[in-house]
């Protein structure tokens, strides 16, 4: 294994991978902005999904710090560098990538797209 700590992930949680370079990307403070609102959060748990900031290469996955090298593989495994753009990505619980896209996002449309995976809609 690369570290990667979304193999862990696999059909337990639907990862929202946030990729910002630096803690004050609008991208970043919008989503927690957002998620920090009652119905957004409730939708947020209620999805299964888990957050990881990846901020100047540093990971946290649900306000927690991974270390070095599975910040490096959470990265490898996106198809993303930590220097690039603010990125917002949605992986299924099958470990596919369902949305990767430039940031901001807005957490309504994710919690759309996760209701019309196969799996969301036969739980």
């Amino acid at each position: 294994s690369d570290g990667n700590p979304l193999l862990a992930e696999r059909w337990q949680s639907r990862p929202l991978i946030v990729i910002v370079p630096d803690a004050q990307d609008s991208t970043l403070l919008g989503l927690r902005t957002a998620l920090a609102a009652p119905d957004s959060r409730e939708a947020f748990v209620e999805r299964e999904m888990v957050l990881y900031e990846v901020i100047a290469g540093h990971a946290s996955r649900n306000g927690q710090p991974l270390d070095a090298s599975a910040s490096a593989a959470l990265l490898k495994a996106g198809g993303h560098s930590a220097d690039a753009g603010p990125r917002v990505v949605l992986v299924g619980k099958d470990g596919g990538i369902k949305v990767d896209q430039p940031g901001p996002v807005d957490p309504q449309a994710l919690f759309t797209t996760i209701d019309r995976m196969p799996m969301r809609q036969g739980q």
